[in-house]
């Protein structure tokens, strides 16, 4: 059983299949069959209800097998794959193939794109444990002020959160500057207050910055990631994971929206009056900007 192309991702599948042989059931075996002989560009695009099929198996087959070959779903294999497959090939490319997978029939087009987004709402579900929320929650509820950071794809995740946390009543800002620039918005970061950053697998220069200012001045950090839990869970209250997307099929901020709206309804939910009273205070400032103009 060969991986057709090699990489990082396609070895530790190869390894995980040939440790766990034994212990897969025959509808198991089926499915690591397939994945095994399959083209890694094939499993990318690929749901877990097609991976049953051309397996002889069912959706429901395909994550068990890959649970049990240690894989969280689908969407960490993918991942994994993706991570070779994004840096060998470049990315007209892979939209080329993104294309040519879903082809022009729009009944498969509407199908892939929620398949996608299902697997990663399924999977962000999954790996954020309770008591990780429950700390994320209790870090931004006590915060005098959120610094909410985000850039490129991360932005509207972190954007979101600034705007609706204003709404209920609580200080927030949205930063997103980069390099030299971003030390303005530090200096105002002071003890007490939080620092939620949306930043899925790039270990930016300016995330280690971040934490050392929120660590010097007695600010505490919620990370929203993919890949980056382990690099700086000692640095953080609380690593809440948003797997990205592997394929580009659906939007990169998909699942950071919903970990916002997740810490959003929380924290609305821990102070119901202040909540209320800043949506009736929104509601009326928003009539009075809808009111037309008295002519002189």
């Amino acid at each position: 059983m060969e991986i057709t192309e090699d990489g990082t991702g396609a070895t530790r599948l190869r390894t995980a299949i040939r440790d766990q042989w034994e212990e897969l059931s025959t509808s198991e075996r089926a499915v690591a069959q397939y994945l095994a002989g399959a083209p890694v560009e094939q499993l990318l695009f690929a749901s877990a209800q097609e991976l049953g099929t051309a397996s002889s198996t069912s959706n429901a087959t395909v994550v068990r097998a890959l649970q049990r070959l240690g894989y969280a779903g689908l969407p960490a294999l993918k991942r994994e794959l993706a991570n070779d497959f994004t840096s060998a090939v470049a990315p007209e490319v892979r939209l080329k193939q993104r294309i040519a997978h879903v082809g022009r029939d729009l009944a498969s087009i509407w199908t892939d794109v929620f398949d996608e987004a299902r697997e990663r709402i399924d999977q962000t579900q999954r790996l954020t444990e309770p008591d990780a929320l429950k700390r994320a929650v209790t870090a931004l509820a006590e915060a005098h002020e959120v610094f909410c950071y985000g850039i490129a794809a991360s932005e509207p995740g972190a954007r979101h959160l600034a705007l609706a946390l204003g709404r209920i009543g609580r200080r927030a800002r949205f930063v997103s500057e980069t390099g030299f620039a971003l030390a303005d918005q530090l200096l105002a970061l002071g003890q007490g207050d939080a620092v939620a950053i949306f930043q899925p697998g790039r270990q930016l220069v300016e995330l280690t910055v971040m934490m050392e200012r929120a660590r010097a001045v007695g600010a505490k950090v919620v990370l929203v990631t993919d890949e980056l839990g382990e690099a700086y869970e000692d640095q953080v209250e609380a690593v809440l994971t948003a797997p990205h997307t592997p394929t580009g099929i659906t939007a990169e901020s998909l699942t950071g929206l919903l970990v916002a709206d997740a810490l959003l309804l929380a924290l609305a939910t821990l102070d119901e009056s202040r909540a209320v009273d800043s949506s009736h205070q929104l509601t009326a400032l928003r009539e009075q900007l809808l009111r037309p103009k008295r002519r002189g």
